[in-house]
């Protein structure tokens, strides 16, 4: 099995450093190609690419896409599978690869993902959302419908639960990425992928036996754009409205603020770790609430007045959302 790997990059920093690293520490492993595709880096990115071993090809900045930008760079390789990553991942373990690419023995796998790991200080309430996703525990799982099954049989939950899949660090068949490419999609595009992978008949499996340290230092508010971008998504692709109106996003904020707040609280964090973390952590419920809510509505691609509102709304937000 050939295998080829691929990062899209941008002002990097330091970081890549770490992450390269540990792509070189991998066991037994020579890529067939390493691919980055850079959007107008000018940290030194690039330089630290090509001295990695990198083929790197630049974008301008305004053409990045997170579907069409991977796209591009998959293009330039030949592998069997290909290894997405993203910049600030880091993988955990020399037999990393060897567990991800296992599952491939099974000719239906389409594409597998992994766990993530928070880097040391992340957000206590975003630490605990991050180690409970997907919530499939330390173990491979594969997801499949029945044969004959439409997808639209299950709830939407369940719809995204078949069809979830993660490229901040995954491998993907190529032969189905040549059926299914990821862009143009501004947001998600690993989720459609799955979608799509899973409404042909294919397997989407979790390797929850392997890893990757990866999370981000974000504003509340920046966590809420994200939401509202997400949830935009998710509505359009499986129906999923978690906040349907005004009540349920009060009822939302209020049951959210205690729920987190309280987990914070029985952290036993110092005075003022802890005050800092319970201003963010109210921040974060209220715009993640609205994030919800907005997103879900934006997705729903109304007409008229609140229609035209929430498409602005919608490129408003996602600006500056890489």
């Amino acid at each position: 099995m050939r295998i080829s790997l691929v990062i899209p990059t941008w002002n990097a920093g330091p970081l890549l450093e770490e992450v390269l690293g540990a792509v070189s520490a991998l066991d037994g492993v020579v890529f067939h190609e390493k691919v980055a595709v850079d959007s107008g880096s000018t940290d030194g990115t690039v330089e630290r690419l090509r001295e990695g071993g990198f083929e790197v090809f630049g974008i301008p900045p305004g053409d990045f896409d997170h579907g069409s930008t991977r796209d591009r760079g998959i293009r330039a390789t030949t592998g069997d599978v290909v290894v997405m990553l993203v910049q600030d991942a880091t993988i955990q373990g020399a037999d990393w690869l060897a567990k991800m690419v296992a599952p491939f023995e099974d000719a239906d796998v389409a594409g597998v993902w992994c766990r993530q790991v928070p880097r040391p200080g992340c957000q206590p309430v975003l630490d605990r959302r991050i180690r409970g996703w997907p919530g499939r525990g330390e173990v491979l799982s594969k997801r499949k419908l029945e044969p004959g099954q439409p997808l639209t049989d299950l709830a939407p939950f369940d719809q995204l639960m078949h069809s979830a899949f993660d490229n901040v660090a995954s491998v993907i068949r190529r032969s189905v990425w040549e059926r299914f490419p990821l862009g143009p999609r501004r947001f998600g595009e690993d989720v459609f992928f799955g979608k799509r992978c899973i409404e042909a008949g294919l397997t989407i499996a979790h390797q929850g036996e392997a890893c990757v340290i990866h999370s981000h230092d974000r504003s509340a508010w920046s966590e809420g754009k994200r939401t509202f971008c997400d949830h935009r998504n998710l509505r359009r692709l499986f129906g999923l409205v978690g906040i349907p109106d005004r009540a349920a996003l009060r009822a939302a904020i209020g049951q959210s603020t205690k729920e987190h707040c309280d987990y914070v609280e029985s952290l036993g964090l110092p005075p003022g770790d802890l005050a800092a973390a319970l201003q963010w952590t109210r921040a974060y419920c209220k715009w993640q609430c609205w994030g919800q809510y907005l997103g879900a509505e934006a997705g729903a691609d109304r007409g008229g007045l609140r229609g035209a509102w929430l498409r602005w709304l919608g490129r408003r937000l996602e600006r500056g959302i890489g």
